[in-house]
């Protein structure tokens, strides 16, 4: 066998080359060792939280979050609070810090107000950061104040329907920045989902090593065993982009070619079967045709669903199309709806971070249709979209609280482990195989923002 055989894997063989599920030319990242130091060192996260958090774009939240006027919610990364906010003029976002002594305007993670009121000395700010009144201003000399000293603005944009904002002071164009295809996201239709759950959760690890767990599908045979049966972990398509971009379609419906039995119609193939309302009792076909058999059942059903399907190919009902977006955002892409992570590190300790995980779906008008059983929606979660959930916040050592499921739940027990394991002696840098191209990627990227520390 060649030694330098580059591991590769094409779902669909067929796709025509401008179709978003066509495999992307191969990008050679080359095969140099990080410093394994990245992963814990104070001075590293330092440097990204200058280098990095303050120049990318960041995925805050979703537009139909703050659906009217004067609605807002905060987002904090690296020791920054952000107000993000829809006014008369459109959605901006600002420092969440009064110009007068530096307190914080906002403590509450969302809300609506027309007038943010310094809870110091009553400085007042309309929600478009213009200031609006100093309390005893008579008492200020004028040279001091009289440049009406509003909000800072931060950069805010958005693309299908994700809002992002960016610190840096000239950045570069969104969709520029996060590097996918045109048509690429806006095929699900995000815009029109709602948040049905957000949860927090902090993790006993880097950040980074949070981000590359969820890039790679080599370990699920050793740390997810149960998902032999129903994901074809070998049969993965990776796809590299420009600006840190990556995906990995993952074929679901089909035993892992690990399996032994590759004919069988196992219990988890006939749950997924049910999901889709095909009973496995009167399924003629064997495991191999499990995965046609979902794409065929939910674009049958599509219509009277009140889902739209037209944009998407066969693959994309069946499969998850992980996507990540540089620096620290990976979406589940499913046709019913999408599990966006954000791995946002800690304040101040390099050896942790939030696991951060919004889950949207289409409203349902119709509670009992439910959502698809791979969401781990738990039993009793209003669906409507009517109402936005609160960010239901789990500390150190409770993400089994957190009710995220078995799969997630053996992730938040392994990465502490893998942490404390980068940090030994006897380990000298990551080794990455070509099923981890997307992990390779990421550090280069990150290599270009992150390039001096002391």
């Amino acid at each position: 066998m060649d030694k330098n055989r580059i591991w590769s894997s094409t779902v669909n063989p067929d796709a025509p080359e401008d179709s978003l599920e066509a495999k992307q030319p191969y990008i050679d990242n080359g095969v140099n060792a990080v410093d394994k130091t990245r992963y814990f060192s104070s001075a590293y996260q330092r440097a990204e939280a200058e280098q990095l958090w303050s120049q990318c774009w960041l995925l805050a939240g979703m537009v139909a979050d703050i659906p009217r006027q004067g609605d807002y919610f905060l987002f904090e990364v690296a020791g920054e609070s952000i107000i993000i906010t829809r006014t008369d003029e459109g959605i901006k976002a600002f420092y969440n810090v009064c110009s007068h002594r530096g307190n914080r305007l906002v403590q509450e993670p969302r809300g609506r107000k027309n007038v943010f009121v310094c809870p110091f000395h009553s400085w007042s700010y309309n929600n478009k950061g213009e200031l609006r009144s100093i309390t005893d201003e008579q008492t200020f000399r004028e040279p001091v104040v009289a440049h009406r000293p509003g909000l800072v603005s931060v950069n805010c944009d958005s693309h299908a329907g994700i809002l992002f904002i960016s610190m840096r002071d000239n950045p570069p164009p969104l969709k520029e920045a996060i590097g996918l295809p045109a048509g690429y996201l806006e095929a699900y239709n995000i815009d029109q989902m709602r948040v049905v759950r957000h949860v927090r959760s902090q993790w006993s690890a880097n950040w980074k090593v949070g981000v590359e767990a969820f890039y790679e599908t080599y370990h699920l045979h050793a740390v997810h065993p149960e998902t032999r049966g129903v994901m074809a972990d070998l049969s993965v398509q990776c796809d590299l982009y420009p600006s840190g971009a990556s995906r990995m379609i993952v074929p679901l419906g089909a035993p892992s070619p690990r399996a032994l039995d590759q004919l069988t119609v196992n219990e988890g193939l006939a749950a997924m079967l049910a999901d889709v309302g095909v009973d496995a009792s009167d399924f003629t076909g064997t495991a191999a045709d499990v995965r046609v058999a979902i794409q065929r059942a939910k674009r049958g059903r599509a219509e009277q669903q009140g889902l739209d399907y037209s944009q998407l190919v066969d693959g994309q009902l069946s499969d998850s199309w992980a996507t990540g977006i540089f620096p620290n955002v990976q979406i589940g892409c499913h046709a019913e709806g999408v599990f966006i992570m954000r791995f946002l590190p800690h304040e101040s300790d390099p050896e942790k971070f939030y696991y951060d995980t919004m889950t949207l779906i289409m409203p349902v008008d119709d509670q009992q249709r439910g959502a698809p059983a791979w969401m781990g929606i738990p039993e009793g979660t209003d669906l409507s979209g009517t109402t936005r959930p609160d960010c239901e916040l789990y500390g150190e050592g409770e993400e089994e609280d957190a009710d995220l499921g078995l799969v997630l739940s053996q992730d938040a027990e392994l990465l502490p482990i893998v942490q404390k394991g980068i940090r030994s002696r006897g380990f000298r840098a990551p080794l990455w195989g070509e099923q981890e191209v997307r992990l390779r990627h990421f550090n280069a990227e990150l290599d270009r923002y992150v390039t001096a520390v002391e």
